[in-house]
């Protein structure tokens, strides 16, 4: 465990909405660690670098968000293998003799997610959309679903791009065009990582409950909340995991790196992301 005040952040751009700070002080008090401190700051790619050369003793570690995942990877000194996988580091860890270790917990993050609502395996899968969150997401699913995964998308360049990653994850993806997105909702488990607004005609798409009830939905927008979608799901009587559930287990991976603290305070953490979320004018 690090000794002593130390410092972390979550860098990005935007930042300002963030609520890392809010997740992991929580986990702080709740730990104990007095003179902890967790800041955000407003950085992009072109800044980033000058950012981390800048940085004194005393920092634990740093989160990273958009667009930052990608262009960290030069400036650390080693990335793991699950960041390798998926080029992404949303994790920066400094060790004591001053090495910069990136890591990505958002991969374990939904699979931590998702078994907490008993979804621990699943013989295929759908993805909406594609991009980073989308590959992060067949890293995830690389680990649970043994079957097909198919990949609803907007153009062929997306397609292709989901086939790549999953040759290159080990998943069997299959693509079809963003237009036929309402046959994903038969799947045992669908995975959403479009932006707000993208999947709410599929709501009225949705099965009535009964032996038709719909399977697992993993929507991982957190706000606004719930997505139309995920309102539907749920009352058709699906089971939802969201977005913040997928915010707070990745943070508690990240905290538990950057401390040394384990388990980290998963439910402190829900409780203050929920209160958070709850204080916030709607964006509705």
């Amino acid at each position: 465990m690090t000794h002593g005040p130390q410092r972390a952040a979550v860098l990005g751009s935007p930042i300002a909405h963030s609520l890392s700070p809010v997740l992991h002080r929580a986990a702080y008090a709740e730990l104990g660690l007095t003179g902890w401190s967790y800041d955000r700051f407003e950085v992009d790619e072109a800044g980033l670098p000058g950012f981390l050369g800048g940085l004194g003793s005393g920092w634990a570690g740093l989160s990273l968000t958009m667009p930052l995942k990608r262009a960290v990877i030069p400036l650390l000194d080693e990335v793991s293998a699950t960041a390798a996988a998926v080029e992404a580091v949303n994790t920066v860890v400094f060790t004591e003799d001053g090495r910069r270790h990136g890591d990505n917990t958002d991969i374990p993050g939904m699979v931590a997610a998702l078994r907490e609502r008993g979804v621990e395996q699943v013989p295929k899968a759908a993805i909406l959309g594609a991009g980073a969150t989308a590959s992060s997401a067949l890293a995830a699913l690389a680990r649970i679903c043994p079957g097909p995964v198919t990949a609803y998308v907007r153009s062929e360049a997306r397609a292709a791009e989901m086939r790549v990653w999953g040759d290159r994850l080990g998943v069997h993806v299959r693509t079809a065009p963003w237009e036929r997105a309402a046959e994903a909702l038969a799947a045992p488990l669908v995975v959403a990582t479009t932006p707000a607004g993208t999947t709410d005609a599929l709501a009225d798409a949705l099965p009535g409950v009964g032996p038709d009830t719909p399977g697992t939905l993993f929507d991982v927008l957190y706000e606004p909340w719930p997505t139309p979608l995920a309102a539907a799901w749920a009352a058709a009587g699906g089971r939802v995991v969201g977005g913040l559930d997928l915010l707070v287990h990745q943070a508690v991976l990240q905290v538990e790196r950057m401390t040394g603290c384990s388990p980290a305070p998963l439910a402190a953490m829900r409780e203050a992301g929920e209160a958070a979320l709850r204080s916030r004018p709607s964006t509705r």
